[in-house]
């Protein structure tokens, strides 16, 4: 009889620590694809986001055009969503992108215009009473007020980028999501288990360190917890 292989890749074992020391490089290089991919599409989307809201909260008529389109892009599964972006950027990491902005304007536009819409009328009165016009008013009162709604949204726009940026792998730009479709495909435990443990990780932190910038960014918030 056989005695088993001593090394876990040999044994093909879920945790392995030999794969982590033997493709650290490989590893490396998803993991920073996968952050590029994730903050050049939310941050993009964002770019978007924050026009489109005021304009919705400036003119009711626009809100619920922005608000029906914006919903009808989140509703598009992302392969039909890539099919429909791959005349326009080919196979390439800007296809991804794009489809994670599209995803992303939703789940934003809603949460800066509820944020917005949340703001006191005494309160825009009031600045308006002091000489504000309506930049500095967007820009100091209006913008500020509406922070914890619009952070909540970013955190959550943040969170569902680093899962679908896996689907990316479809086109060969999925960061980690490449790692885990291959080692699906060639059925890799250490490689599927460390590149999902990895993606988790880059959720949580991502909503730590947004959720850390929103306090320090609406500290009124915590005093009126407190």
């Amino acid at each position: 009889m056989t005695a088993p292989p001593d090394d876990c890749l040999a044994r093909n074992e879920w945790i392995c620590g030999a794969y982590l020391s033997s493709r650290s490089e490989i590893l490396g290089d998803a993991v920073v694809q996968h952050l590029q991919l994730t903050f050049v599409s939310v941050a993009l989307a964002l770019l978007l986001a924050v026009p489109l809201a005021v304009a919705a909260r400036r003119w009711r008529w626009a809100a619920g055009p922005v608000l029906g389109v914006t919903t009808i892009l989140y509703t598009i599964p992302s392969l039909a969503m890539f099919s429909l972006l791959l005349p326009v950027y080919g196979l390439s990491a800007s296809i991804v992108i794009a489809g994670l902005v599209l995803y992303s304007l939703t789940l934003l536009v809603r949460n800066i215009l509820a944020g917005l819409r949340a703001v006191p009328e005494d309160t825009r009165q009031a600045a308006r009473g002091m000489g504000y016009g309506p930049v500095r008013l967007l820009l100091t009162v209006e913008l500020p007020l509406a922070l914890p709604a619009s952070m909540a949204g970013l955190r959550i726009a943040t969170v569902s980028a680093v899962s679908l940026v896996t689907i990316g792998a479809i086109v060969g730009h999925g960061g980690l999501g490449n790692l885990i479709y291959a080692g699906m495909n060639t059925y890799f435990k250490a490689q599927v288990l460390t590149a999902s443990v990895l993606c988790v990780i880059i959720a949580v932190a991502a909503d730590l360190l947004l959720l850390g910038a929103q306090r320090l960014l609406t500290p009124w918030t915590r005093r009126q917890a407190a």
